[in-house]
C-alpha cells in the first residue's frame, strides 16, 4: 500500500511538501511515493498518457493522488476512479481517462464532500489530499463523501497519442505510443528527420538518433550520448508519424 504522487508541481517548487504535510497528518503509516512532479506542465492529455505508462510496478491497493488541473477551482469535478484494482483521485479533466479507458476493470465517483476550509486555487492539498489519505487509510469510499456515476465526464479513450508527451533531463522524447507491436523496421518521422529503430542506446554510434521501446513501454526518441530534444528541436506537442 502506498499513496503515489503525480503532479506538474515541479519538483524544486513549493506545492508538493504542503501536499505531503497533509498525508502525513492523515495517513502517517503509509508510505508516499513521489512517481512525477514534472508531468507536462498544463497539458492535461499528454500527461493522461505518461500517467497510463507509469501505473503497471505499483500494486493493487494503491492509491495515486494525481493533479494537472490547470481549471483548478473551476466546473470541473473532482473524481476517484478504480481501474485495476488501483484508486486514483484527481480532477474529472482528463487526467484519469486513459487510465480507465485501458482498465479491464473500473468504476468512478464523484466526490462531494469538501473540507471547510477550501482554498480556490489549490484542491491538490485541500481536496485531493485528504480523499487520497482517507482512502489509504480505509481502504475504501466513505458513502457520505462520494456520489458513484460509473463515468468520466471528460474521456480521452483508451487509443495512443502520436505525439511527444514528456521531454526527460537527458533530452530524450517520450511518445504517447505503445512500442509493442511496432515493426522494427519501422520509420517514425517526427519534424523533417527520419529515425530508424535501434535495442538499446550502445547499438548505434555516439551522436546517432533513433527510437526504441522505453522501460515504460512507450516509443521514445533518443541520442547516444546526447540530447534528442536539442538535436532535433523537438518539444512536446509534436506530431509523430510512421514513416
Amino acid at each position: 500500500m502506498a499513496i503515489v504522487l503525480f503532479t506538474d508541481f515541479g519538483s524544486g517548487d513549493l506545492y508538493v511538501g504542503q501536499m505531503k504535510a497533509v498525508l502525513q497528518r492523515l495517513a502517517p503509516p503509509i508510505a508516499v511515493v513521489d512517481l512525477l512532479h514534472d508531468a507536462p506542465a498544463f497539458n492535461v492529455r499528454a500527461s493522461a498518457h505518461l500517467l497510463a505508462a507509469m501505473v503497471g510496478c505499483f500494486g493493487e491497493d494503491s492509491v495515486f493522488l494525481t493533479v494537472v488541473d490547470p481549471g483548478v477551482g473551476g466546473a470541473r469535478d473532482a473524481v476517484v476512479v478504480q481501474a485495476d484494482g488501483r484508486w486514483y483521485v484527481g480532477p474529472d479533466n482528463g487526467l484519469l481517462s486513459v487510465v480507465g479507458a485501458r482498465a479491464a476493470k473500473g468504476d468512478c465517483w464523484r466526490v462531494v464532500w469538501q473540507p471547510d476550509d477550501l482554498s480556490a486555487s489549490f484542491h491538490g492539498r485541500d481536496l485531493f489530499a485528504p480523499v487520497a489519505a482517507t482512502l489509504a487509510v480505509q481502504g475504501g469510499l466513505p458513502k457520505a463523501w462520494f456520489e458513484h456515476t460509473g463515468r468520466l465526464n471528460v474521456d480521452f479513450g483508451g487509443d495512443d497519442l502520436p505525439e511527444i508527451i514528456y521531454v526527460d533531463h537527458y533530452g530524450n522524447a517520450h511518445i504517447g505510443i505503445r512500442a509493442r507491436g511496432i515493426p522494427r523496421e519501422a520509420l517514425l518521422a517526427a519534424g523533417a528527420h527520419r529515425l530508424s529503430y535501434a535495442r538499446v542506446y550502445s547499438d548505434v554510434t555516439e551522436g546517432e538518433a533513433f527510437w526504441y521501446e522505453n522501460s515504460q513501454g512507450l516509443v521514445e526518441i533518443a541520442v547516444n550520448r546526447g540530447d534528442a530534444a536539442q538535436l532535433l528541436d523537438l518539444k512536446i506537442g509534436d506530431a509523430v508519424v510512421w514513416a
